[in-house]
C-alpha cells in the first residue's frame, strides 16, 4: 500500500495519503483530508532502503569507497571513520567521538593515540588491523 504525500493547493498544506493499491493511486482522485480539496499536487518523498547488516559490512569492504581516503589527511580518516561508524548503526560511545573531533580539528592520529592510552588494545594500537585508525 503506497503513501503519496502532495501540496493541498487549496489550504496551502503538506499531506500524506494512503492508497490501498498503485492502481487505485493512478486511478481516484487525491483529496486533501484537512480542507476537502481536489486541487493537489503530488510531492517527490523521501525513500527510505533497509539493508541488512550483511549488506552494510559488505559496503564498507568495497575499495572503491575508499577513493577519496588519504591516510596522511587526519580530516579524511575522521570521515572515513564516521561513515564506518554509520554503517555499523551502533554508538560508540563519547571516546570515539572525541578521536574524530580531534581528527576534524587536524590532529595527527599518532597524538591522538599517545594521549589517549586507554583505546590502545593489546599490543598497542587501536586493534582495528592495518595502522592505528583501521587503514591498511
Amino acid at each position: 500500500m503506497p503513501i503519496y504525500e502532495y501540496t493541498c493547493q487549496d489550504c496551502k498544506r503538506r499531506v500524506s495519503l494512503l492508497w490501498r493499491s498503485f492502481a487505485d493511486a493512478d486511478s481516484r482522485e487525491a483529496v486533501c483530508p484537512r480542507c476537502g480539496g481536489k486541487h493537489l499536487t503530488r510531492l517527490i518523498s523521501r525513500v527510505s532502503v533497509v539493508r541488512s547488516e550483511a549488506s552494510r559490512m559488505d559496503s564498507l569492504a568495497d575499495p572503491g569507497d575508499m577513493s577519496g581516503l588519504d591516510e596522511n589527511d587526519p580530516k579524511s580518516l575522521a570521515r572515513f571513520m564516521r561513515k564506518m561508524a554509520s554503517e555499523t548503526g551502533e554508538d560508540l560511545g563519547p571516546e570515539f567521538e572525541e578521536v574524530i573531533g580531534r581528527l576534524e580539528a587536524g590532529e595527527d592520529p599518532e597524538s591522538i593515540e599517545e594521549s589517549m592510552p586507554d583505546l590502545a588494545g593489546e599490543g598497542g594500537g587501536m586493534g582495528m588491523g592495518g595502522d592505528d585508525f583501521g587503514v591498511m
